[in-house]
């Protein structure tokens, strides 16, 4: 994996403690809304991770394969994740 090892793995640690304190949340009945959201960042977070680990896939293992317009082809495709990534 070319990604910031200690980034990803920092946005796992942190998003294994969300995933904790939701099952805490389940065993003590609290309200259904309350654990949703607390799903919804967990989701959030893990798309963030996971987009960093697609970046630097990009930026590393692809762009070693394609000719001198790879970087401009690169940045699009960064782009619409981007979009992607910000779309509920």
């Amino acid at each position: 994996m070319k990604a910031n090892h200690d980034e990803v793995k920092r946005y796992l640690t942190f998003a294994k403690g969300q995933i904790e304190g939701i099952n805490k949340m389940v065993d003590n009945d609290r309200y259904c809304i309350d654990i949703s959201h607390q799903l919804l960042a967990v989701i959030s977070m893990l798309k963030k991770t996971n987009q960093l680990v697609l970046k630097a896939h990009l930026k590393t293992c692809v762009k070693g394969t394609l000719n001198e317009d790879a970087e401009k082809k690169i940045q699009e495709i960064i782009g619409v994740m981007d979009k992607l990534n910000n779309i509920n």
